[in-house]
């Protein structure tokens, strides 16, 4: 049986894992929240929502606590803390084994520069799901799910990953272009970032039709960004990408704003993972490695992302407590996006 290790049991690594150990893996996780990993270690991780309810008991350790290999490990932590997590995951990785990104943003860059490429996978992910506090992780809804090889080979390995991914989502897709997953959901990921600048729920933010230049300017400046890199993005749940190259017209433009607004209304997850690390949990965003890796990528190809420059900006406000939460905050890269188009 493979030897499943998850590095960090939070909102997607917490529900991945709980899946799993429910149908049989032998899954053990791993997480810096000493708080965290007592609660699955006595009550269990429960894992609740509309999709299912369940409680389910699993080795769980701290980072210096952890002894033995893993045949594969499933990384889930922030994006800022990936190098940091690589470095620490390596004694425990075996010989053979590799570890899959089950994380938002590009990093694989991260993992391959400790790991190598030759053993590392990258995911895509979707579904919505927050830590709600110790050994409890609230699984509001199903979302797409992807996994591929960096270089597009369809592997055995990459084929057992799926497989048991399976036991979590029956519709998670094998892909032979996860670059373009990836990029589809940074596009997507911006206007979330956006909508987490107010307490306004992200599909009323969504829906508002005088914000709507908004949506379209920052998936837009993405889409051009990936458009420079060579990747063709992938749509899922609602959003079209090809909307938003040059070629696409405002009514595709707004099919897509539509069926984003329409999956929002699946899912019990009102709020985004980057307002609950604002407004709840009290911590910095990835928003330097999604909103802000978009712009530093797109000037090395001399293109110029004025929305996306100014949001990164306006979330670190927020982070530093210099900038409250407020729909003025969206009016304005609003009136932004109307006046650089």
């Amino acid at each position: 049986m493979t030897a499943w290790l998850v590095w960090g049991a939070g909102a997607i690594g917490g529900t991945i894992g709980g899946f799993l150990r429910r149908a049989g893996h032998d899954v053990t996780f791993v997480d810096v929240a000493a708080e965290h990993v007592a609660a699955i270690r006595t009550a269990g991780l429960r894992i609740e929502g509309p999709v299912a309810t369940f409680a389910v008991k699993a080795p769980a350790y701290l980072p210096d606590e952890l002894q033995g290999t893993f045949d594969a490990v499933l990384l889930c932590v922030k994006g800022q803390h990936t190098s940091t997590a690589a470095r620490a995951l390596q004694p425990f990785l075996a010989a053979e084994g590799f570890v899959a990104s089950l994380q938002n943003g590009l990093n694989d860059r991260h993992i391959t520069e400790v790991i190598g490429a030759q053993r590392t996978i990258a995911a895509f992910v979707n579904f919505g799901a927050d830590y709600v506090e110790p050994g409890r992780i609230l699984y509001g809804g199903r979302g797409a799910l992807a996994v591929g090889e960096l270089d597009g080979r369809i592997t055995n390995r990459l084929t057992h990953l799926h497989a048991v991914l399976r036991d979590f989502d029956e519709t998670v897709k094998r892909t032979q272009n996860i670059r373009g997953y990836l990029w589809g959901k940074l596009a997507y990921s911006s206007l979330l970032f956006a909508t987490a600048l107010s307490h306004l729920p992200m599909g009323e933010a969504l829906a508002r039709p005088d914000w709507a230049p908004l949506w379209h300017g920052l998936a837009g400046e993405a889409i051009a960004v990936a458009t420079a890199e060579k990747v063709r993005p992938e749509g899922f749940n609602g959003f079209d990408p090809t909307a938003y190259r040059p070629d696409g017209s405002a009514s595709e433009r707004q099919a897509s704003l539509d069926g984003m607004i329409a999956y929002r209304k699946t899912t019990t997850k009102n709020h985004s993972g980057m307002w609950r690390d604002m407004a709840v949990r009290r911590r910095k965003t990835e928003v330097d490695e999604q909103p802000g890796l978009i712009v530093r990528i797109g000037a090395m190809h001399g293109l110029d992302c004025p929305l996306l420059h100014r949001l990164v900006d306006m979330i670190h406000a927020v982070e530093a407590g210099t900038r409250g939460f407020d729909e003025s905050n969206i009016a304005e890269l609003a009136h932004l996006a109307v006046a650089t188009r």
